[in-house]
Formats: structure tokens, sequence, C-alpha cells
């Protein structure tokens, strides 16, 4: 069996004593990622920054695995309005997975009113 290992990767780190993603083998699951800026590593107020970011955040992550974003198989997303956040989504979606015959599978979710993120995800992949 192949052991465990923790990914991270420069720009995100949660404040909890846990790995921004995890693998075994080829499968990596995310932990929740956010949408701070990888750079200044500080949450922008406006929604659409965050949904910019988080799609940076999730290139990071399956790379800092060893991955590409065609390794995705699915991503769960949690939004403040889920109307309007699943619109803001498919842009940036559509972008990272233009092959409309090979996207990752997709949830959306609403977030709690009084969470400070306008959205934040997690996705799993099969690397290799």
């Amino acid at each position: 069996m192949a052991k465990r290992k923790s990914i991270n990767w420069p720009g995100f780190k949660h404040e909890n004593p846990i790995p921004n993603a995890s693998r075994i083998g080829n499968i990596l699951m995310s932990s929740i990622i956010s949408g701070r800026d990888p750079d200044t590593k500080t949450m922008p107020p406006d929604a659409e920054a965050q949904v910019a970011n988080i799609f940076r955040q999730i290139r990071l992550c399956v790379e800092a695995a060893g991955g590409t974003v065609d390794d995705i198989v699915k991503i769960n997303f949690w939004v403040k309005d889920p109307a309007i956040g699943r619109k803001m989504l498919n842009g940036p979606w559509t972008e990272m997975f233009p092959d409309a015959e090979s996207r990752p599978a997709r949830h959306t979710l609403a977030l709690g009113a009084n969470n400070p993120n306008h959205v934040t995800c997690d996705f799993m992949a099969v690397i290799g």
C-alpha cells in the first residue's frame, strides 16, 4: 500500500494542523480551498477576485502534487449565493476545462450566510 503524503504549496496554509491536500498513490484529495490571493495571502473582499484566486489555488494544488488540471475528476464548490455563484464560476470553469467532452464533475452548494468567504471548494484528482 502506498504511503500517504501531505501536499502543501506557497501562498496557502490552513490555521489548523492539516495539509492543503493529501495524496495516496495516484489519488489526491484537497482540503477546503478558499479564494485567498496566493501572492499576497490576503482574502479580497469581492466575490469575482475570490473566484479567480480559487481557480489559481486549484491549479497550484494539483501541480504541487505532481499532476495537472486534466487529472481532476470532481470539484465541489460552496458559494454564498448559489444562483449568482454558479454563473461566476462558469467563465473560469470553461477556461480551465475548455473541452466540454472532458470536464470534471462539479457540484455547487450554499455557504452559510455568515461565512467570511464568497467561495470555497475541495476536489479530487487521479494523477497519472
